[in-house]
């Protein structure tokens, strides 16, 4: 009784409910039961569906243990809705599924869900921003500028410390980038690192990128309190001051300072009673319509869990300022009330977290179609966002870093030198081709060693320079390409070749330097001890 994990990408709610519905019918357990005095051959009780079911999904990552019964029940009805299964008389599609020893069975085929048709995608559809070409009568200087065409001189300037010389060069000002120019680079490096922990080609499939509002990423990071919890600019928007008041009573429970009614018997229930409704009456969830895909997509990574906290928190930057307020807010309350040992049960059918999933999920996480896996996918994500609040609703400092460097970049002064005829404006970074192993090694072998080898022979055949200028030069090229340099020179007797030492002549003997040219041999006497 295996579940498949179902990963993140396109679709994964309907993939979740076609794996489920062909894993039901597969492994359910089928006998002869009676009923009114009448046998029925391969079929089951209501009970014994919800038993098993229930334990399949308790035991699969795709859900995992915080399925409650009661959801069990709810999945079994749009089973029969849907006419996975059907009553031992063949009677379908309404929800009057109950748990009972009434008799089901399946029909002879249980219809999957199609995926919905959609055009085909590019792979990079994240598009980096694009600047504006510069208005008439502008001067070009303000432009980057990188040459086109690398020969031997320009590799010759470009290496220059290398070999003893810095070639005159002068100062490039970025172009100034607009509030807008900013905003579209975050928005596309935001979505750009999603994609990439995803690992998918693209998101179009899991989120509309027309929808994402570069605004709300950029104060999602910066205004924020010491605390980490969202500033809104718009008091109108912040929650009720009664909901408020709620919330940090049962958060501190029992030290509830802020409130000045008295207490009585069961006020913690009505306290918890009146924040459940607020949130049930949302008129959209928290984690919004539009990124439902998104956040379910990311539920497939669950048994990775360093990238699924790092892809909940890129996703929770795209949500509006207030309902990422609202999120913190909640989640801190929940997390607190669970790790409370003095609240009092607030209900007597469920624990104090199971109690917290069941009302809160559908107001965080639900689908604006009817999806017969909300339930199910909403407790899974707010369980996981309860164990791991503190870091999921934190600014990633990877990302900020990364986009900060990359916008300072834009603005830093450029070296411009002389010399390079064409040049074009330094392009923002696009996708990379994918290349054959064999290419990539003639590439890594060739591509840059022959401008180098070419720079070489010109230092070789250089006849302006002085043997001592050329000797000085070679060892600087040595030591700075020592692979190029012994292709050149596999021998020392080739190197040697390059400069031919010249013949000394021997000094005449000159009578007059000597001391004393005739003096004759002395012998000197020996002592004897």
């Amino acid at each position: 009784m295996e579940h498949r994990i179902v990963g993140p990408g396109p679709y994964r709610a309907t993939r979740l409910w076609n794996e489920t519905v062909e894993l039901f019918r597969a492994k359910m357990p089928l006998r002869k039961h009676r009923c009114r005095f009448k046998s029925y051959e391969h079929c089951f009780t209501a009970t014994e569906a919800v038993d098993w079911l229930h334990e399949l999904l308790r035991r699969s990552q795709n859900f995992g243990p915080e399925v409650t019964r009661k959801q069990t029940v709810q999945l079994l009805k749009k089973f029969l809705k849907n006419h996975v299964i059907e009553d031992i008389k063949g009677k379908w599609g309404q929800e009057d599924f109950e748990d009972n020893r009434h008799l089901y069975r399946f029909p002879p085929s249980s219809p999957l869900k199609p995926y919905p048709k959609r055009p085909p995608y590019q792979k990079d559809v994240i598009k980096f921003p694009k600047w504006n070409d510069p208005p008439p009568g502008t001067s070009q200087e303000n432009i980057p500028v990188r040459p086109l065409v690398m020969n031997s001189e320009m590799w010759y300037k470009r290496h220059s410390i290398a070999i003893g010389e810095v070639p005159a060069c002068r100062l490039v000002h970025r172009r100034q980038l607009t509030e807008a120019n900013v905003e579209e680079i975050w928005k596309s490096m935001t979505l750009s690192y999603l994609q990439k922990i995803l690992g998918l080609d693209s998101l179009e499939e899991v989120l509309d990128i027309t929808l994402v509002n570069s605004k709300f990423i950029i104060h999602n990071v910066y205004s924020v309190s010491k605390q980490g919890v969202v500033i809104l600019d718009d008091r109108s928007k912040e929650l009720p001051h009664w909901v408020l008041s709620a919330m940090k009573c049962l958060a501190n429970w029992p030290n509830c300072s802020d409130l000045k009614q008295p207490m009585y018997l069961g006020f913690e229930k009505d306290v918890f009673k009146t924040i459940a409704d607020y949130y049930g009456h949302l008129k959209e969830p928290l984690l919004t319509f539009h990124l439902f895909d998104a956040f379910v997509s990311v539920l497939g990574l669950l048994q990775k869990e360093k990238m699924a906290i790092e892809a909940f928190q890129i996703c929770c930057l795209l949500l509006p300022p207030e309902n990422r307020r609202k999120l913190q807010l909640l989640m801190r309350m929940m997390a607190r009330i669970c790790l409370n040992k003095e609240m009092p049960p607030l209900c007597d059918g469920f624990g104090t977290r199971t109690l917290m999933v069941q009302t809160f999920s559908h107001c965080i996480l639900c689908s604006k179609d009817e999806v017969d896996l909300d339930d199910l996918l909403a407790a899974r994500l707010v369980t996981f966002l309860m164990d791991n609040y503190q870091e999921i609703l934190k600014v990633p400092l990877a990302l900020q870093t990364s986009i900060e460097e990359r916008v300072a970049n834009l603005r830093r002064v450029q070296i411009k030198y002389p010399g390079a005829d064409m040049d074009i404006t330094l392009s923002a970074p696009s996708f990379c081709r994918q290349i054959s192993p064999e290419e990539f090694e003639y590439q890594r072998a060739y591509g840059s060693q022959e401008p180098l080898a070419a720079l070489l022979e010109e230092v070789i055949t250089d006849a302006k320079l002085s043997s001592k200028e050329k000797k000085k030069k070679l060892k600087q090229f040595q030591k700075s390409y020592p692979e190029v340099y012994q292709e050149r020179f596999p021998t020392p007797e080739s190197e040697a070749l390059l400069f031919p030492e010249k013949p000394k002549a021997k000094p005449q003997l000159l009578m007059w330097a000597l001391k004393n040219p005739f003096q004759p041999f002395q012998r000197t006497r020996s002592f004897r001890m």
